[in-house]
């Protein structure tokens, strides 16, 4: 960049584009919202059939366009943001070496040298020093020659141009490598000829976001910065103490960091984590496309088998190994596929049956996948109730786990009285992978049970009402270990904690569950075994487990079989939670305490 066009620079008129840029990101937001959760539950209210499925899939496509164009103005705004801001500096280091070379009469030359006049005292041949013209120096060691030359010379003037020369010098250089860094960056915010927002987009949307995150530093770093390790209530006061401009513009380059930020609003988790959503579902498919493109050929071959004892001849087709290998590649990379479309699914299911809108409340794809799905918006509910799953909950089978929590949802929304509930299925840690081989062992509870208490006390943090809201944890199979190493080991920041087929929890007694006395409450199904086999082995041992009188639990009636069925629609089991959930312990079905004498009749 020359010294004219840094002149004639206006940085505002940047800034002003990124204010656009930001305004049609907000906008575009406002419209994916629209079709999501207000003209598509219409229809799913009110129309049926193959016409309304089509129009409904076209919605779909339609929001995420929107939301593409949401998430690349969103980039836009901060890439333009980051440069003005660079320019900027620049500006002002140049005004100031302008203002300096008029104050002391020195002239300013169109290349950036600067001229001085003859000044100083006559030496001794009677002459004035000689006048003279410098040009700027950047580079550390050659200004200093410089600065070292000028202070020989007895004109004062050549020291004064040469520390001008040396600040415009200074200015065009930052001036122009910020040109040469954005410029690039922003022709590479554009979208593909098409109207088909495609996995390979979301991929570039993700390379871009890493782009202009990496360029801009200096302009991030310029913010209040986030609290390191942060507790929520650090975490919430760190984000009210940004602008609108600095919050976009995290969001915009850290989606994953804001989105997983306990005590953040819901509604900014929320739209943090769609974004990584749609990014690593890009990556996912991209990924399964390729493989899918390398299946071996043949991927059968006739083989002859033979009866041992018959002798029996025959000719079947089997798989080749090399198929089995490309087969069990393409199950790992479809598993987190097969999650993140049972996320898709529910959130295009608000509406149905009443179902409210749906909030991402964390997300990734590290290791077998966290995921966290709100019914509801936590922030204002009169009721919430957070599920913790047991042994082999992962992103691939997330699905189950959302539909239990909606489940739950239905049943005390029924019980509420007009009251909100939000139902939550947190799968925010590494649950065990195998009943016989991981879930003996008690570090999967100790390990996650900083993330609940964390996510718990966000939940505080974050509300946007005056008033608190009626807390529930429920808990089912090793998740119960873990709610109970997490009360063993700090605090629940629950009301209520509800137990499901539990192997054991840690702690000997209802009254270390740090909720009310009377407040911890047990189930257990005819059928379901490991309840029993917890006792001597799951999670550690326990011994003494919920199920057990001595532990002091509320015993409540559960009228499903086996170890997967407490949340089936239409159940005395799932009734008696969403009674707990609202607040209705007292009109919870019990069973009836144990007949101390049943050992001598």
């Amino acid at each position: 960049m020359d010294l004219a066009t840094l002149k004639a620079l206006k940085p505002t008129e940047y800034s002003e584009a990124a204010g656009g840029y930001r305004s049609t990101s907000d906008m575009a937001s406002a419209a994916k919202d629209a079709i999501d959760n207000r003209i598509q539950v219409a229809m799913r209210t009110h129309l049926e059939g193959e016409a309304a499925t089509a129009a409904g899939k076209q919605l779909g496509e339609l929001s995420q366009n929107f939301h593409y164009i949401q998430v690349q103005c969103g980039l836009a705004s901060t890439a333009l943001d980051a440069f003005s801001y660079e320019t900027e500096a620049a500006k002002r280091k140049l005004d100031a070496a302008l203002e300096s070379a008029k104050a002391a009469g020195l002239t300013v030359n169109a290349d950036g040298s600067v001229s001085y006049p003859p000044g100083g005292d006559k030496g001794g041949d009677g002459k004035t020093p000689a006048g003279g013209t410098v040009s700027g120096l950047t580079d550390g060691t050659a200004s200093a020659v410089g600065r070292q030359a000028a202070n020989f010379d007895p004109n004062p003037n050549h020291r004064l141009a040469q520390d001008c020369a040396d600040l415009i010098a200074t200015a065009l250089k930052e001036a122009t490598e910020a040109d040469e860094k954005w410029a690039p960056k922003l022709r590479a915010l554009k979208a593909d000829d098409d109207l088909i927002v495609s996995g390979s987009d979301w991929v570039d949307v993700k390379e871009d976001t890493a782009g202009v995150l990496k360029g801009a530093g200096d302009y991030l770093d310029s913010f209040r910065q986030p609290p390191k390790q942060g507790t929520p209530e650090e975490n919430a006061k760190w984000w009210h103490g940004l602008t609108e401009e600095q919050r976009a513009a995290y969001i915009s380059v850290h989606p994953d960091s804001i989105g997983r930020m306990d005590g953040l609003p819901v509604t900014v988790r929320d739209e943090a984590n769609r974004t990584v959503l749609a990014e690593a579902r890009g990556v996912a498919q991209t990924d399964l496309d390729s493989w899918m493109a390398k299946e071996p050929k043949p991927a059968y071959i006739d083989r002859e088998i033979i009866n041992a004892q018959t002798g029996e001849r025959w000719t079947a087709r089997v798989p080749t190994e090399e198929w089995r290998e490309w087969e069990k590649k393409r199950k790992e990379l479809q598993g987190p596929l097969d999650g993140m479309d049972a996320i898709q699914e529910r959130f295009d299911a608000t509406g149905t049956r009443g179902l409210p809108e749906a909030y991402l409340l964390g997300f990734s794809t590290e290791g077998d996948g966290r995921a966290i799905i709100a019914n509801g918006d936590p922030d204002t509910a009169d009721h919430t109730a957070v599920y913790v799953p047991g042994t082999e909950a992962d992103l691939k089978g997330i699905g189950g786990n959302i539909d239990r929590m909606v489940n739950v949802w239905h049943a005390a929304h029924k019980e509420a009285d007009g009251e909100s509930v939000s139902t939550i299925t947190w799968l925010g840690y590494d649950a065990p992978d195998s009943v016989f081989l991981d879930a003996p062992f008690e570090h999967y509870a100790y390990d996650g049970a900083p993330a609940l208490r964390g996510f718990m006390d966000g939940l505080d943090a974050s509300r946007s009402v005056d008033s608190p809201s009626h807390t529930t944890v429920i808990a089912h199979s090793y998740g119960t270990t873990l709610v109970g190493a997490a009360a063993e080991t700090g605090r629940l920041n629950a009301d209520e904690v509800v137990f499901a087929g539990s192997p054991g929890v840690k702690v000997s007694g209802a009254h270390d569950m740090d909720v009310p006395r009377g407040h911890v409450w047990n189930q257990e199904a005819d059928g379901d075994v490991v309840p029993e086999v917890g006792r001597w082995g799951h999670g550690g041992g326990g011994f003494v487990i919920p199920s057990d009188p001595e532990f002091g639990a509320n015993q409540m009636t559960t009228d499903t079989e086996g170890h997967s069925d407490y949340w089936d629609s239409d159940t005395e089991s799932l009734h008696n939670q969403a009674l707990v959930i609202v607040g209705e312990g007292d009109s919870v079905a019990l069973l009836p305490p144990p007949d101390p004498w049943a050992h001598v009749k």
